[in-house]
C-alpha cells in the first residue's frame, strides 16, 4: 500500500485490500474497490465498501468513470481514511485517485497524476487516462 495523503488516502492492489487486518489498523474507513476482473472483497460491516468495476483500458462507460471520480473525490473531501485499489494497483487506482484529487483540490489531472508517481510507481494506461479527461473536460489540461 502507498500512501498518498497521510493517514487519508492509500492506493494499493487486491492483495493489500484483502488484509482486512493491516487495512483497519491504518484506520481506514471507506475501500474504493475499481478491479472488474476481481471477485468483490469481504469486509467488516463498519466499513464503508464501494465498488466501480472499471476496465483497465478504454471502453468504460462515461457514468461509470465519472461517477468512481466524483465519488471518491467526495470522500477525499470529507476527509475519510481510504484505500483504493485495482488488481495490480498499478494503472486504474492511481488513475482515478489523479482524478479525484484533481476535483477535490481543483487542479489539473496531469498536474495531479505526476505528484502521485513522486509518490508511487504508475503504468497508467492511454487508453483509460485519455476516457478519464473526457469526463473531466475543464481539467484535462
Amino acid at each position: 500500500m502507498h500512501e498518498i495523503i497521510p493517514s487519508r488516502l492509500w492506493i494499493g492492489n487486491v492483495g493489500d485490500a484483502r488484509d482486512v487486518r493491516s487495512v483497519l489498523n491504518l484506520g481506514v474507513e471507506a475501500v474504493v474497490d475499481l478491479a472488474c476482473n476481481e471477485l468483490p472483497i469481504e469486509v467488516p460491516r463498519d466499513i464503508v465498501y464501494l465498488r466501480f468495476p472499471i476496465v483497465d483500458g478504454t471502453g468504460n462507460s462515461s457514468k461509470l468513470l465519472r461517477l468512481a471520480i466524483e465519488t471518491t473525490a467526495s470522500i477525499i473531501k470529507d476527509r475519510t481514511p481510504t484505500l483504493v485499489f485495482c488488481s495490480a494497483g498499478l494503472s486504474r487506482s492511481p488513475a482515478v485517485v489523479a482524478a479525484a484529487l484533481a476535483v477535490a483540490e481543483e487542479i489539473g489531472l496531469d498536474e495531479t497524476l505526476k505528484k502521485i508517481g513522486l509518490l508511487v510507481a504508475h503504468d497508467v494506461l492511454p487508453g483509460l487516462w485519455n476516457d478519464i479527461k473526457a469526463v473531466c473536460p475543464p481539467l484535462g489540461n
